[in-house]
């Protein structure tokens, strides 16, 4: 009998927020998925980041991921090694992300599937979905998320939280608002497996759920429906993942993660995001004595990016060289362009010279923070130059932690942690810090 996979295209790095023990993958060559698929872990993350790329490249790369996943998955049954995925695209719980781009691809190319399933919600990080409309939850408080910054995206933004209207307005009208499955809270709570029986030709589903429970009951019913030979795709946050893994609590608790700490040597942040909630956190972080502020002026890119790279290095190096933590991170206002293309490109110069930093970082580094979806993805991918890296647990509810491999040739078992921008209250970076170092601090619910 196959063995089953769950397989997830990360449209950046952030999506192992709730989960342990498993690989992130920054290659997709067939050999590279194939160990993913032989992992004893029941989950992979193939981490595309194409929430940073144009909805055409964004294509490009999802449909070469699976068409190489397909590669890998005829060459292990033809060994005798058959394994039936479960196809996940991960994306944002604040709902930006290129849908339905993606799973449009991932239908073409890996389908026929009789449904897919949009699934926001994220309980660790305070976004929930009641009455097909998803809420995050400021001061305790649910807001529609159309109603929030991140819906004011200048690349992913949109004018609805009511899911059937937001996948209408996605789809510019090819899935009608009227035409969208929804599962309600009583639904999901209940007994299921007639309803999914009943899809067919990838209907579009929106899927409620308040409390992991919920997605615990959902998760059960579609993988009794998939073994039954039922086909679904899902665009997800990261709760659900938890759900479909089943995976124990993770071996490594949350405030023992100093133990992975090089030497107990001091580390460094690096900050790209520049959504307000991480704005919050740096100003918190900054408070601190033992940690030296380094400004990337964004300003000074395109004129001055060699003396502002060295600039930065030099300051940094002096900080270890002092004991003492640092936070490199990028000018604070929001830049403005005329247009999407050159947001993007602009985007690119800034992540090539915050890798540049990374790269130069000490040798001799306790660890590594790297705050902000696509800065993360960079910082693994391009900076430390991982092609796989394992995931032990969560640091924080909605940051993982990573290690580099013991071969690295720059930084042996560096641990890193991925925190996504838009999770943690204000004071979330200084707890994690505290945590590094071995001395933790309550800290209080995400929001």
């Amino acid at each position: 009998m196959p063995r089953t996979r769950i397989v997830v295209l990360d449209d950046d790095p952030t999506g192992s927020q709730t989960v342990h023990s498993c690989l992130l993958l920054t290659r997709w060559d067939v050999e590279t998925l194939e160990t993913a698929l032989l992992d004893e872990a029941p989950l992979f993350f193939v981490l595309t980041n194409t929430r940073s790329m144009d909805p055409d490249r964004a294509a490009q790369v999802t449909r070469t991921v699976c068409r190489n996943l397909k590669t890998a998955l005829e060459r292990l049954e033809s060994r005798g090694e058959a394994i039936h995925p479960i196809l996940v695209s991960r994306s944002d719980s604040t709902l930006r992300g290129h849908y339905p781009v993606e799973t449009d691809v991932i239908a073409a190319e890996l389908g026929p599937f009789d449904a897919h399933f949009l699934v926001p919600a994220f309980i660790e990080g305070g976004r929930l979905t009641r009455d097909g409309t998803h809420y995050l939850l400021v001061d305790g408080q649910p807001v529609p998320v159309h109603e929030t910054e991140f819906a004011r995206d200048s690349v992913f933004g949109f004018r609805t939280a009511h899911l059937p209207d937001y996948v209408e307005e996605k789809t510019a009208g090819r899935i009608r608002a009227d035409e969208v499955e929804h599962f309600t809270l009583e639904d999901v709570r209940g007994d299921l497996h007639g309803r999914l029986a009943r899809l067919r030709d990838n209907a579009c589903c929106v899927v409620d759920a308040e409390t992991q429970s919920d997605l615990d009951r959902f998760a059960r019913q579609v993988t009794e429906a998939a073994a039954r030979g039922k086909r679904f795709l899902f665009r997800s946050a990261a709760s659900l993942l938890t759900s479909l893994a089943g995976l124990p609590p993770q071996p490594v608790p949350a405030g023992a993660m100093a133990r992975y700490v090089r030497g107990g040597r001091p580390g460094a942040v690096i900050v790209g995001s520049h959504v307000r909630k991480t704005t919050e956190q740096l100003e918190a972080l900054l408070q601190r004595p033992d940690v030296v502020p380094v400004e990337v002026d964004v300003e000074r890119i395109g004129t001055g990016e060699a003396a502002l790279r060295e600039e930065v290095c030099r300051r940094v190096r002096q900080a270890h060289a002092a004991g003492r933590h640092v936070a490199v991170y990028t000018s604070r206002m929001e830049k403005r362009f005329p247009d999407q293309a050159r947001r993007l490109a602009f985007g690119e110069r800034v992540s090539a010279l915050l890798m540049d930093v990374v790269r130069g970082l000490p040798e001799t580094l306790g660890f590594l923070i790297a705050k902000g979806g696509i800065t993360s993805n960079d910082v693994l991918s391009r900076g430390l130059a991982l092609r796989t890296a394992r995931v032990l647990g969560q640091i924080l509810p909605g940051c993982s932690v990573v290690r580099c491999p013991a071969d690295h040739p720059r930084f042996p078992d560096l641990p890193v942690v991925v925190f996504p921008g838009n999770v943690g209250d204000r004071h979330a970076l200084h707890t994690v810090l505290d945590r590094l170092c071995g001395t933790p601090a309550p800290a209080e619910n995400p929001t």
